[in-house]
């Protein structure tokens, strides 16, 4: 098969530079540019300088359209501007990162419409999209722990709590990213207003309707650099042994998120594209927690699967990464 002609605008962040170390070891993709207006000259290295010796790749201030796929690796409202702002050819599929275009009523900007990319949910849209909205990395744990409910019809009230790394805040430097604050320390912040809701939202009731389902959401920073753990408590008076064959069934063919039959940690999903859910009960409460990688399953790791999948290719080429394990 011939290489994948693919591009990247914003890689001097968190989500550009793992979309760049996943891309450059990819065996069917070439990176045509990288943009980022505030590097432009500067070798891809000396921002990212895990990748010295690994690329001789230079951040370019100029982008163009003879490419296939084209990521979005900038902030929220700025993949909207910049679509708003460039002409983006018919012929490139566009992957994009931020939230701009998760919501079904902002998913179509200048005739380009937008499928929400959570494989688990919309695979078979995802192979014949045009241009894929990434999931948030909340939104992606919180709803891998929740889908086969909503998909058995079962699904009501949900309390979750969910603890992120310091990278979920971005690069930019503020009062509650620096090491000095984060050491030792936690924090809840966005109680029941985070914006990643509105898409859980979405996609539950795409499965199972309204019907009084409802997300109740606590995020908390974590004192780690990268992951997400979460725990979801629901009202479900199935057996858990029914509850957990449920779960399997409806992860059975997806190839990235695992039922586990013991309790998962963080460790276990870190520098992976993996989800680990585990089930537990208690009465007539069930307790799910899910842990992914926030900046790979939750961000760049499942844009590479993303692209893979529009593209034809197995979903797990370019993503059989090593854990850390310790």
């Amino acid at each position: 098969m011939q290489k994948l002609k693919i591009g990247i605008i914003g890689g001097a962040g968190y989500t550009g530079g793992e979309m760049i170390r996943l891309l450059i070891n990819h065996p069917l993709v070439d990176i045509s540019f990288i943009h980022s207006s505030s590097n432009a000259g500067n070798p891809v290295s000396k921002i990212h300088t895990d990748l010295v010796g690994e690329t001789d790749l230079v951040f370019s201030e100029n982008w163009h359209n003879d490419i296939e796929i084209l990521f979005l690796c900038v902030g929220h409202g700025d993949a909207k501007k910049f679509l708003t702002e460039n002409t983006i050819a018919d012929s490139v599929k566009i992957i994009d990162l931020s939230q701009d275009f998760r919501l079904a009523q902002n998913s179509t900007i200048n005739n380009k419409q937008f499928v929400y990319g959570l494989p688990e949910l919309n695979k078979e849209n995802i192979k014949s999209a045009k241009n894929i909205a990434n999931p948030g990395c909340f939104a992606t744990a919180i709803q891998l722990g929740l889908l086969p409910l909503a998909n058995a019809g079962i699904l009501g009230e949900v309390y979750t709590t969910g603890i992120t790394g310091s990278t979920g805040a971005g690069q930019g430097l503020s009062a509650t990213s620096h090491f000095s604050w984060r050491a030792n320390n936690i924090q809840a912040y966005k109680s029941l207003q985070h914006q990643h809701i509105h898409e859980i939202q979405q996609s539950l009731q795409q499965l199972q309707g309204n019907d009084g389902m409802h997300v109740h959401f606590v995020p908390w920073r974590g004192d780690f650099t990268r992951g997400i753990y979460v725990s979801s408590v629901i009202d479900c008076g199935l057996p858990l042994e029914e509850i957990k064959q449920l779960y399997k069934n409806y992860y059975q063919d997806q190839v990235f998120t695992h039922v586990s039959d013991n309790m998962i940690d963080l460790k276990q999903v870190v520098n992976t594209n993996k989800c680990l859910l585990y089930i537990e009960k208690q009465g007539t409460k069930i307790v799910v927690h899910s842990a992914i990688d926030n900046l790979l399953k939750g961000a760049s790791g499942q844009a590479v699967q993303n692209m893979n999948l529009l593209m034809g290719i197995d979903e797990r080429i370019g993503l059989g990464l090593k854990g850390g394990g310790f």
